[in-house]
This record gives C-alpha cells, structure tokens and sequence, in this order.
C-alpha cells in the first residue's frame, strides 16, 4: 500500500509528531514516501530528526532548472489540466493577493505529480493546510493523485480565506483535524455538504517512551513549560503571573524549555522582575531531555494566546503530571478537570491563581491527578490507534 506524505519544511524539530505517525503507518504496512520541498537539515540536532531527513526527498534540492524542466514536460503533456489548474492557481492566490507565490506552488505541484507517477503513488496526505496541501490540491488539478490533509491550527484558522481552506476541503478525499475543535473550524469554511469528509485524528505519542511515572518531586512545586520562545506561547504572561505569586511561594520554580526570537526579551523580563532565582531559561531540549523535564516537574504550564493541541500536553499527562493551561482551541478536550486546571487566555492573575491553588493541592491529590491524566491522554492519544483510524478513512476513500 503506497501512500506519499507532503509537507513544505521536512522534519523539523517541531514535527515530530508527524515522523511519529508516518512510523506508525509503517507499521501498519504502509510504504511511506516522504516528500518536503526543502529540507532543514542545519537545524537538526536529534538523532530521529536526522535520520527522517535522510529518508524525506527534497524537491527544492534539484534545482531551479530541473525543477521548471520537469513541471514544463509535466503540463506540456496535459494542456487541458495545466490550464485547469493555472487558473484554480490564480483564483486561490487571488484570496491572500499572492498570485505569484501560488504560481510557484503550481510549479512545485507539476514535479509532485511526476514523482508520485514514477513512483505510482496514487495518494497523496499533506500536513499542515498552507502551502503544503495548495500543492497537493495543484497537483491533483494537473493530473496527479488524489489528496488528504490535516490541519493543526492556529495557523490556518487565523486566515481560512486567504488558505482557501473551504476549495482544499472540497476538492480532497478527506481531510483531517486533530481535535474536534479544528473540525469545527473546517467546517465553518467547508460547504455543508462536505462536513461528512471531515474527521478527527489526534496527534499522539509512543506509550512505550512514557514507563510508570516517577514519584512526584517534593518542595517548589516547580513547573515546567516547554515550547518555542515566539509571542503566541504567552510566556511574558507567565513570568508576569510568577511575579505576582513568588512573594507568597517563596519555593516556586520555573524551567522554561526551548528556544526563540523571543528569549533575551524575556530573560530581560525575568530580572526586571527579580525572577533569577525561580525561572531556569533550559533552551532547546531534544525529546529525551523534555521527557526528563517533565519527570523532574510538579507540573506542567501552558500559558499560551493560540494553539492546535500541543503534543507536550500529552507528553507531560503521559508522564503522570497535572497540566495548568489556558483554555483554548482544542485543550478543553483533553485537560479534563481530574486531571489539571484550565484558565482564561491572556489573564496573568488567573494563571496566578491557578499556581496558587496547585501549590495549595496535597501531594497525594497532585498525584491521583496525574494518574487520571495518564490514563486519559493514553486512552486518546495512543499514536498506533490514531494511525489506525487515519488507515482506515484512506481506505474508506479506496485510496489503498
């Protein structure tokens, strides 16, 4: 069973949890094609990262003048298509005023369509509904395999016209959110007659990464936020909210891990705020280094302004750790209240408040708590189970 995976940028260390369900796809045996249009290989540090990389074929890497020779071969071939898909190029490009750039992806396109022909590849699955699935929807227009795509969010919620996000449902097989939440967003821009192709598939994770939990560490308490240091993670917020709380929890500890355009700003923040001594600034952590964080953790804090459903959630209630997070998108439907606290977006005394009360939790409830998190984020997010629910709508499709 042949099936190409696309995505723009390819792998990332922000994506692993697509590396993790094109394995698990695998191991349902699938035979996976990778295909990127460029690759971040200088960026790489984990070893997994590296190795998806070498296995994940580049477009980009060609050329400029292979490319444009081979999309030109392509669509000389199928001038009825070419134009077909030119001007469904030029219409989705008219929505964002980007026509140029959906020309380049009609070119893109046209070397997809050749490569999945070589290598009989009758389906294409995008992630993320940007550029990656306007190239799979190109490539469909000229000629090449049927698509699918999964949409994670904020992204492509924030601008759904400009995406053409309701023509990349219509036009696909099916397409993919993962919460239900997300759904609901295809559907707003989606024609009501195309919502029984939309479905829910959650990102997951390898339960065998995530053994029993370790006991919960004793004193602080001590949280733990993981992400990229970039404005809608909302971590100014937080250290605004550790400010207000730290007089009265003279214990209370903060390791912030990751890395971005934002981290001198905030360690500026962090000592304007007499911080020093309760936020750790860990930078980047591969996946082995965030699971020792959340072992080594209280909980974990997500103060974040806009997400999809971040997969370290269901990391850290995979390890057994309550979760404190704004109420957004799809996190209601996972953070379930025996399992953490959810509070309003953008309220640095309500995330106060919620570090209070957790500090003021006994450890055996923090415990129970955790226990009820793992339970619930493995009965859901198990990565081999999602896998078999996106097998079986790419079945359902006959695109086996």
């Amino acid at each position: 069973m042949k099936l190409g995976y696309l995505i723009n940028t390819y792998p990332r260390a922000s994506h692993s949890f697509i590396r993790r369900e094109v394995q698990a796809l695998e191991r349902l045996g699938w035979d996976v094609h990778r295909f990127a249009m460029r690759s971040a290989h200088r960026e790489l540090v984990d070893p997994a990262d590296i190795a998806e990389d070498a296995r994940t074929e580049h477009v980009l890497k060609a050329g400029s003048w292979a490319v444009i020779k081979t999309a030109f071969n392509w669509m000389i071939r199928r001038p009825g298509r070419a134009w077909a898909a030119w001007r469904l190029a030029l219409r989705c490009g008219a929505r964002g005023n980007d026509r140029l750039r959906h020309l380049i992806y009609l070119v893109e396109a046209a070397v997809v369509a050749q490569r999945c022909y070589d290598l009989r590849i009758p389906h294409l699955h995008a992630h993320f509904g940007t550029n990656s699935t306007a190239v799979a929807m190109l490539a469909q227009a000229l000629g090449g395999p049927s698509y699918s795509f999964t949409t994670h969010g904020p992204e492509e919620f924030d601008a759904p016209v400009a995406l053409s996000l309701g023509e990349k449902v219509h036009r696909a097989a099916f397409a993919v959110a993962i919460s239900s939440y997300g759904r609901s967003q295809l559907c707003r821009w989606a024609p009501q007659d195309d919502w029984d192709r939309i479905h829910v598939v959650h990102c997951g994770i390898e339960p065998w990464r995530f053994p029993d939990p370790l006991p919960l560490p004793s004193g602080g308490p001590h949280l733990v936020a993981v992400g990229r240091l970039v404005e809608q993670k909302g971590f100014a917020l937080l250290l605004a909210a550790m400010a207000e709380v730290t007089p009265g929890l003279p214990g209370l500890r903060l390791t912030l891990v990751g890395d971005g355009p934002l981290r001198g700003a905030l360690m500026a923040q962090s000592a304007r705020l007499h911080l020093q001594d309760h936020v750790t600034f860990a930078g980047w952590q591969d996946e082995s280094g965030v699971r020792a964080a959340l072992a080594a953790a209280t909980a974990l804090i997500l103060p974040s302004f806009a997400e999809g459903l971040p997969v370290v959630v269901m990391e850290a209630m995979a390890a057994g750790r309550p979760v404190i997070a704004t109420a957004i998108a799809g996190l209601p439907e996972l953070v379930a209240p025996d399992a953490g606290w959810l509070v309003p977006a953008g309220d640095a005394a309500a995330l106060a408040d919620a570090i209070r009360t957790l500090a003021a939790t006994p450890p055996e409830t923090l415990a129970t708590m955790g226990h009820a998190a793992r339970a619930r984020v493995l009965a859901r997010h198990d990565i081999n189970a999602q896998a078999e629910k996106l097998t079986t709508h790419l079945t359902a499709r006959g695109r086996a």
